[in-house]
């Protein structure tokens, strides 16, 4: 669990708006993960399952907790936060517009993303989501088209 706690974390952030979000979903996945230990089959990468559960916990969470108002909420401050925050590098201000952007996408795609900042490989991210490895690049470059899309608005000020 040390050693892939950054994996449990990421993901976390990805699927939560909240702290206490985030950190109920840190303890589901841990837990997960301590439960499906004994099922953990050593001819996939540690990284690979810890990733397959957390997605597949992180994905349950959120949609028991979509239709909450505080989602709308969270993304507001965020945005105003960025608003505020003139102070920032741009460096720091386009990673947080892009995590903002990807927590806009759908379940699956977000998890594709995550995956994808991460480096894994296209084998990876297909067994990681239970999909094929050409659904994975095509996914992958039709989100990178959204994405861009939203970053050309929000330079123009849409």
């Amino acid at each position: 669990m040390e050693q892939h706690k950054g994996i449990v974390i990421k993901v976390a952030n990805a699927y939560s708006n909240t702290e206490n979000d985030r950190d109920d979903l840190i303890q589901e996945v841990s837990y997960n993960l301590w439960k499906s230990w004994p099922n953990y089959n050593p001819k996939y990468k540690l990284s690979t399952w810890v990733y397959t559960i957390a997605l597949n916990v992180s994905i349950s969470f959120y949609r028991k907790h979509s239709k909450r108002v505080q989602m709308y909420r969270a993304i507001e401050e965020v945005e105003l936060e960025l608003i505020e925050a003139e102070e920032l590098d741009r460096t720091e201000e386009v990673r947080k517009l892009l995590y903002r952007f990807i927590g806009r996408l759908r379940p699956l795609d977000r998890a594709l993303m995550l995956l994808y900042l991460d480096e894994q490989t296209y084998d990876d991210m297909a067994a990681a989501l239970g999909i094929s490895k050409t659904n994975v690049a095509t996914k992958i470059s039709r989100i990178k088209k959204v994405l861009k899309q939203q970053f050309e608005r929000e330079e123009r000020g849409s």
